[in-house]
């Protein structure tokens, strides 16, 4: 109620930034439906997803581990996947091994100085992958070198990987063993639509370990 009285007293201006970002609200609602929508219609992105799933559950059940990185918002959304595994979504269960590999910032800053921060993921990989284990790469655009060569590393050492990426075509979904495709061109909808598959994949491996 206080911040209604805020709002409605003063300037008629106030009613009118309201209106439009009322306008907005609703816009950007509507976007991220829509988004959902459309990842739903999307067989290549359900069978993509299914495929990952398979190859994830087939890690975790050989004592393998998860590793994910990517720069900005998307190493949120490689720490947010990441801590999904390591604890829980929904159900108790046992841990799955998994490291977002953004989130030393000691390691980070250093091989970022001693050796460029495109090598940065790549080093990481190098320290912590081992034959058998995947490398999820998140990279709203493709286009990061730092995670282009993370995924060139992995597949030097047996690692399995999966890039996931906006709708634009771009040169990590080539470079990897298995590739989301979230049908967008807007950073923060690519984004949510990470989240969402990770999620999926999340339950989907809790439900496995959880099946006598």
């Amino acid at each position: 109620m206080y911040g209604e009285l805020l709002i409605c007293s003063g300037s008629p201006h106030n009613f009118i930034a309201m209106e439009d970002s009322t306008r907005q609200i609703h816009h950007l609602l509507q976007e991220a439906t829509e988004l959902y929508s459309q990842m739903y219609r999307d067989p290549l992105l359900k069978d993509s997803l299914e495929q990952l799933y398979v190859q994830m559950l087939r890690c975790v059940r050989h004592g393998g581990k998860i590793l994910l990185c990517g720069n900005g918002g998307s190493a949120a959304d490689a720490q947010h996947i990441a801590a999904e595994l390591t604890g829980r979504l929904s159900k108790n269960r046992p841990p799955i091994q998994a490291l977002a590999l953004n989130t030393n910032v000691s390691e980070l800053t250093a091989i970022s100085n001693d050796l460029g921060f495109d090598r940065v993921f790549e080093r990481l990989v190098e320290a912590h992958g081992r034959d058998g284990d995947l490398l999820i790469a998140l990279s709203t655009s493709g286009h990061s070198e730092n995670i282009r060569r993370a995924v060139l590393k992995a597949h030097s050492m047996g690692l399995v990987t999966s890039a996931w990426t906006g709708a634009q075509p771009n040169p990590l979904q080539d470079l990897c063993d298995y590739h989301l495709r979230i049908p967008s061109t807007s950073t923060q909808r690519i984004q949510e639509g990470h989240i969402l598959c990770g999620h999926i994949l999340c339950q989907l491996l809790e439900d496995a370990l959880l099946t006598p």
